[in-house]
């Protein structure tokens, strides 16, 4: 089988309505690792052989019977994203980041992966620079300078995209000659802008954009809220340059805080608003306006 036409499968699979990615992974793991079957087996067998595979209730079987008559339709989208230059990487190609798959685990772990530039960039070492929309410029100094300090260190910096403090990572890591990854909250197919904006850095190979999403799904809240979970999932460390006390910085951090992640926090200055000194209070590392480390003995 071609490799787009695999990828039909892929997407028919992977944007399951209503099904958690926990449950779409087992299902990949049965197919895929313990049954050896391709895709276009699973996919030619009847709804009764199904139950071979794996426990399905019946709203389930009539998921995939309707992936199933949508794969003409998917075709013409993979098709699409192939002549365009799009990549796909499944859960269990090797290509797919480890880090990703260890951070999140079967449980959280996005199925499959689309991505515009250099694949390879997903290998290396990484840290995440997360922070608010609205992000004062001490904020903005501490995201250029651990952007610059990870260029230093041969680290690639991810980043959402989003004003403030996501665009001056993202600008900074690029200016000092660094790699960047850039996780969108929208289908990649939607981003025609950024990528014409972008595109020399991509070219470059200096750049790497990915999304978790179906390609044409537009910008959505919730959409932003949940590849949070893939920024952070992407970095070996996460540095916190300013966070509210909800949204995705707060809720990103306080998650790998949950689970035991490197979460590094700027201290905040006399009189800033913000919830910094209190993700610090909840075991966050507290570093300076350089990023680099206090002393255990820190205090407020």
């Amino acid at each position: 089988m071609k490799p787009n036409e695999e990828n039909v499968y892929w997407m028919a699979v992977a944007h399951l309505p209503r099904w958690t990615h926990e449950r779409i992974n087992r299902l990949i793991v049965r197919v895929i690792h313990d049954h050896k079957l391709t895709w276009e087996d699973f996919f030619s067998m009847s709804s009764d052989q199904w139950d071979s595979i794996l426990d399905f209730t019946p709203a389930e079987k009539l998921d995939l019977e309707n992936a199933r008559k949508d794969l003409p339709r998917l075709s013409f989208l993979a098709e699409q994203l192939f002549h365009e230059g799009f990549q796909l990487i499944p859960l269990s190609y090797p290509e797919y980041p480890k880090l990703l798959k260890e951070n999140l685990k079967l449980k959280y772990a996005p199925p499959l992966l689309y991505v515009k530039g250099r694949a390879e960039i997903l290998q290396r070492a990484a840290i995440a620079i997360v922070g608010s929309r609205k992000s004062g410029e001490a904020a903005l100094a501490f995201t250029r300078e651990v952007a610059r300090r990870a260029v230093s260190s041969q680290k690639v910096v991810v980043s959402g995209f989003a004003r403030g403090v996501d665009q001056e990572a993202l600008s900074a890591a690029l200016e000092a000659g660094g790699k960047s990854i850039i996780v969108l909250p929208q289908g990649i197919l939607t981003f025609t802008s950024g990528f014409k904006k972008l595109y020399s850095s991509i070219v470059k190979g200096d750049l790497l954009v990915l999304s978790t999403f179906f390609p044409k799904a537009a910008w959505d809240v919730g959409l932003a809220m949940a590849r949070n979970a893939y920024i952070y999932g992407l970095a070996h460390e996460i540095y916190v340059a300013e966070s509210d006390f909800k949204g995705g910085t707060w809720q990103g951090a306080t998650e790998g805080l949950k689970k035991n992640r490197n979460v590094y926090v700027r201290v905040p200055g006399p009189g800033e608003k913000n919830a910094n000194q209190h993700l610090i209070e909840m075991g966050a590392k507290p570093v300076d306006a350089l990023g680099l480390p206090f002393g255990k003995s820190y205090h407020a």
